[in-house]
């Protein structure tokens, strides 16, 4: 993966190296700050609508106005991947409660938010796409709005921390022995009968617009219901949605495998209608995904 040399700051685009923010910027001082990550795919933003909406609502969960209009974002970034000549990767927008050159926790009473958005270039289906990852269990620390996309990710940086530690690619997090989401993605988990299910939508873990395309592309039972770490132990297959994982399955659990220790059947026909949805050629870029 590679960060793209030119990024949008304060209503510009500029040099990665020459972009500079305040020190006294809010987000820095008291993460009042949210973010969105797009996927893009030949060069084309995926779901932008629903990320924007998601973004504003986020917005307004953390008390901060928009920058501009939710069109006027979408053309910032429609921008940057052109300046970049971005193909295929993941594009970051990035809305801080801006900068006063005070220490005041209510802040001014009209904020200004700051607006830095910023592109990844990286392949979006690769080998753990196809052989799937593994992943350990940890508590789930985060605040209690984690429906809302803010900054505050340490827990999920601690996360991520463990997983690496553990030889492992991602953390599942759980509360009170119930599964919530994983650090970066929603989870999803075929049961013993092999129907599809995933938590339903509430403030302890974030709606994701990969999720809701799953929802909509899935040609099986799907439960929304909440599941525990036993459910999720003794699933046939799990696996995780998110704009830059899109659909990874998840092989190794704690070290024990999930299933038969292989992406499975329903995985694949996930995997393989995602793929067809937003543009690729799955013969071309995913033939292992075919039937």
């Amino acid at each position: 993966m590679a960060l793209c040399e030119w990024v949008y700051l304060d209503g510009k685009i500029v040099a990665a190296s020459r972009a500079r923010v305040p020190v006294f910027d809010r987000g820095l001082l008291f993460a009042q700050s949210v973010y969105e990550v797009t996927a893009v795919v030949h060069g084309a933003l995926i779901d932008v609508q629903a990320h924007l909406e998601r973004l504003e609502r986020s917005l307004t969960g953390v008390d901060l106005p928009l920058p501009m209009s939710l069109d006027e974002i979408e053309a910032v970034q429609t921008a940057l991947i052109r300046k970049n000549a971005l193909s295929q990767g993941v594009i970051y927008l990035q809305i801080t409660a801006g900068d006063y050159r005070e220490r005041d926790f209510a802040g001014s009473r009209r904020l200004r938010p700051r607006l830095f958005a910023f592109c990844q270039a990286r392949p979006l289906i690769d080998e753990k796409s196809r052989n799937g990852v593994g992943a350990i269990t940890v508590p789930d620390t985060r605040w209690a709005r984690r429906d809302l996309k803010t900054t505050q990710l340490l827990s999920q940086v601690l996360a991520y921390r463990r997983a690496h530690d553990a030889d492992a690619f991602t953390a599942i997090m759980h509360e009170d022995g119930m599964v919530t989401e994983a650090a970066s993605a929603n989870v999803w988990i075929v049961d013993r009968a092999g129907d599809l299910q995933t938590r339903n939508l509430s403030a302890a873990l974030l709606g994701g617009v990969t999720r809701a395309a799953v929802l909509r592309l899935a040609e099986i039972p799907v439960r929304e219901l909440a599941f525990s770490l036993d459910d999720l132990r003794a699933a046939n297959e799990v696996f995780l949605s998110s704009s830059g994982g899109m659909i990874l399955p998840v092989t190794q659990i704690d070290a024990a495998p999930v299933g038969t220790g292989k992406p499975g059947p329903v995985t694949r026909n996930i995997q393989r209608a995602y793929y067809q949805a937003v543009g690729f050629d799955v013969a071309a870029d995913a033939p292992w995904a075919l039937p």
